[in-house]
């Protein structure tokens, strides 16, 4: 069985902690692999490699630091299929999802070999009589980024390519459950000619990570996950004095309106909640069906559920894969029993959907539950899984209203052929990413990524240059250089003149 160790100074480290956790390959079912915990010297350790590191990293040119990204990105792109492969052997999505996870993440990494402009400062010559003002942006010394299982690859590429790439020195803990892509990339950084120590991968669970959060070393904690465990990062990170940006979870919905194209609105909604699973941060778990049409559109959306084909990666041409782990499934299996206790109507069992893979797998079939209300759990919990819930309102201004009253801010769609009707959604609603007739709206790399409400904690989004300015900070210079001669002392308010 394959053994993952911690990345630390530029090189594979084995853990010393003793503790170790298992990595499943979930279309079986089996134990593939173990991987060291860190324990709070590691995560130290860890921690004071990259801050030697980031000492002379950050005087590293903009030139040099651009050429690290390039070089970066081209590795990624010739190992596209090897980092995908270890994606679907421990996370479980099919191939070409886990292709396109690769594909999202270089977006950022080309986003961030163009730098040297996206750092570049301003220059006010003469605010006064021989006086020059400018603003720069320094590196902060040594980034964090937490991650999540969903995306293994491409949510730490949404943060160490900035970071890097503004000067900082960064350390990664990657999610537990499919460690195997971050140690990769690591290799990959390392083959681009990053310095030793500039980036770490340190594994672990709450031991590791309330190491990292509370450590002297570390000026900023990225985190995304769960908002319960979001509050924690946030709560804790900034009481020991870090910037913190932590992503929490999401109850993203799908708003039809009357009307909308009924079969694209159907493709979108099957497209969206069954992608990975439905293991995504920005997957659409609720469609919200503005009558009359939803009796009509639950029957399109069956159709095509009925339709996919579950199966491994090995399977070319299996559309979604088995869900991370098997507590979790049966987790999100449990939702089918209680919706329906809740007065929902199961519309499609995915217990009952057929498997072309190992039956010892985490496999759960797309679910669609009909006629959800708003107080039931299937509705106020976040699933992260395939169930797809429909919730029926009468009215735009009803649709409207349900959204904004949902405590999660993360991402909202409307669809409709109506261009005012769109243009008011966008206005009212309170959501942090949204999309007009476009079900998944991640926003592209230099545009920033996160949400509202109890989806964020922290004003500051990712990549984009939200994502540059979270890496740095201003500072301001003002400037004379006198004349050759005698000065005078003046204890009077300076004033520009």
């Amino acid at each position: 069985m394959k053994h993952v160790a911690h990345w630390i100074g530029g090189k594979s480290s084995p853990g010393t902690s003793g503790t170790t956790g298992d990595v499943y390959d979930p279309a079986t079912g089996q134990v593939t692999g173990t991987v060291d915990f860190a324990s709070a010297d590691e995560v130290d350790a860890a921690v004071s490699a990259a801050a030697e590191a980031a000492a002379g990293w950050r005087n590293a040119s903009l030139a040099r630091r651009s050429q690290v990204m390039f070089s970066f990105r081209e590795l990624v792109r010739t190992h596209t299929d090897q980092l995908a492969a270890l994606i679907s052997s421990e996370h479980g999505k099919v191939a070409s999802d886990a292709a396109g996870e690769v594909a999202r993440g270089l977006e950022v990494v080309d986003f961030a070999c163009g730098i040297p402009h996206l750092l570049k400062g301003s220059y006010s010559e003469n605010v006064s009589t021989r006086v020059d003002a400018y603003s720069i942006r320094q590196p902060l010394g040594v980034a964090v980024g937490i991650t999540p299982f969903n995306f293994p690859a491409m949510v730490p590429m949404w943060m160490f390519p900035l970071a890097i790439a503004c000067g900082n020195a960064f350390v990664l803990k990657p999610s537990e459950k499919d460690p195997s892509a971050s140690v990769l990339l690591a290799e990959l950084l390392a083959e681009a000619g990053l310095p030793d120590g500039v980036f770490n991968v340190v594994h672990g669970d709450a031991v590791a990570v309330n190491a990292l959060l509370t450590h002297p070393g570390v000026a900023a904690v990225s985190f995304v996950g769960s908002t319960p465990i979001a509050r924690h990062v946030y709560q804790t990170a900034t009481s020991a004095g870090k910037r913190v940006q932590a992503l929490g979870g999401a109850k993203n919905h799908m708003v039809v309106l009357a009307d909308a194209d009924l079969d694209n609105a159907a493709d979108a909604a099957v497209s969206a909640g069954f992608g990975s699973a439905g293991e995504r941060c920005m997957a659409v778990s609720v469609v919200v069906a503005v009558e009359p049409i939803a009796d009509v559109l639950v029957g399109k959306i069956a159709e095509r559920v009925a339709g996919l084909r579950v199966g491994p990666a090995a399977d070319e041409r299996a559309e979604m894969g088995p869900l991370v782990t098997g507590p979790h499934r049966d987790r999100v299996a449990g939702y089918l029993d209680s919706g329906v206790r809740e007065g929902a109507a199961l519309a499609v069992d995915g217990r009952s959907h057929p498997v072309s893979g190992d039956p010892a797998g985490f496999w759960l079939g797309p679910s669609v539950l009909d006629r959800v209300t708003p107080d039931m759990s299937c509705y106020t919990d976040e699933i992260f899984g395939p169930v797809l819930s429909v919730v029926r309102v009468p009215s735009h201004d009803a649709a409207l209203d349900l959204v904004n009253a949902n405590p999660y801010g993360n991402g909202v769609a409307v669809f409709t052929t109506e261009g005012g009707a769109a243009r008011r959604f966008v206005n009212e609603v309170t959501v942090g990413m949204v999309g007009v007739n476009v079900p998944i709206p991640v926003p592209m790399a230099y545009y920033s990524f996160g949400g509202w409400k109890s989806s964020l904690f922290g004003d500051t989004h990712m990549h984009g240059t939200e994502g540059v300015h979270f890496y740095t900070r201003g500072k301001a210079v003002t400037s004379r250089w006198p004349e050759p001669g005698p000065g005078t002392v003046s204890l009077k308010f300076p004033v520009n003149n």
